[in-house]
């Protein structure tokens, strides 16, 4: 049982907290019953879990280490002090991993089909997460995350994931490897943006198209506008001028749901 705060191993989890190091390893941290559950069960590849026996309490995370210990997944057991020198969480549950990050190419698009997310330059991981979660929640396949984005794989964005990260498919992408992808695919693509006259709910959306959703603070830039087939935008009655961009995407990412749904007969 490693004991130390001042572990190598206790400091070399601690460094993933900085992107420098999540992108020279490939890896990520990852705490809690439900995302170490949700990564074993998608197949994610695991270098570590980590486990403090004295934090846990969970029959089902017991069920997880047991059946990880028979994958053959490194078991790592730390002590409580050891735990909380690297948890992140409120509470901590007492149970961890170091998981390998998972990033596919844009040809996941043109073998697999479907709804897909884009987002350009998107930098709250708040936001990124729970766009994440909605995605997920209305079958979504994945995200595209387009220039300069906060990363999937930080700490924020996977709790606030709650899981998602390991359901969805996740590729990064430039616009000029984006527009290069989209000159040659048959993909079609719509945008939002408030300054849109269409509304999101007056369209009809496809089922193989990418959804383009712009930056918290700027929106969809010009040349992003500029590749789409359709401009969507929600109505606003109220004195605020915007919404979340999580709040947004969710808004139409149902209305696509609802119709795609009724489309094949389960509306």
């Amino acid at each position: 049982m490693i004991t130390s705060k001042t572990n190598p191993r206790i400091k070399f989890i601690k460094e993933l907290r900085k992107k420098k190091a999540r992108d020279e390893t490939g890896l990520f941290y990852v705490e809690g019953i439900r995302p170490v559950g949700a990564a074993f069960e998608a197949g994610w590849v695991f270098e570590e879990i980590l486990v403090a026996p004295g934090l846990l309490r969970s029959d089902f995370a017991l069920g997880i280490i047991d059946k990880a210990g028979k994958s053959k997944i490194t078991i790592t057991e730390i002590s409580n002090d050891a735990f909380l020198s690297i948890s992140e969480k409120e509470g901590p549950q007492g149970i961890s991993a170091v998981v390998h990050q998972k990033i596919s190419s844009l040809d996941i698009l043109t073998n697999n089909g479907g709804v897909w997310v884009g987002l350009e330059s998107i930098q709250d991981p708040g936001n990124l997460g729970t766009i994440m979660r909605t995605a997920d929640s209305s079958g979504v396949k994945g995200l595209i995350l387009l220039d300069n984005c906060t990363d999937p794989f930080g700490m924020e964005a996977v709790r606030a994931s709650m899981g998602a990260v390991f359901s969805i498919g996740i590729v990064l992408a430039t616009f000029e490897k984006f527009r290069s992808w989209q000159e040659k695919s048959s993909f079609q693509l719509i945008g939002s943006s408030d300054k849109a006259i269409s509304n999101y709910r007056k369209i009809d959306y496809p089922t193989n198209f990418i959804l383009l959703m712009g930056s918290e603070q700027k929106g969809l830039s010009e040349p992003f506008i500029n590749l789409c087939t359709n401009m969507v935008s929600i109505p606003m009655v109220g004195k605020s001028d915007s919404l979340n961009l999580a709040v947004a995407t969710g808004i139409i990412l149902y209305e696509i749901l609802n119709q795609h749904s009724f489309r094949n007969g389960k509306g």
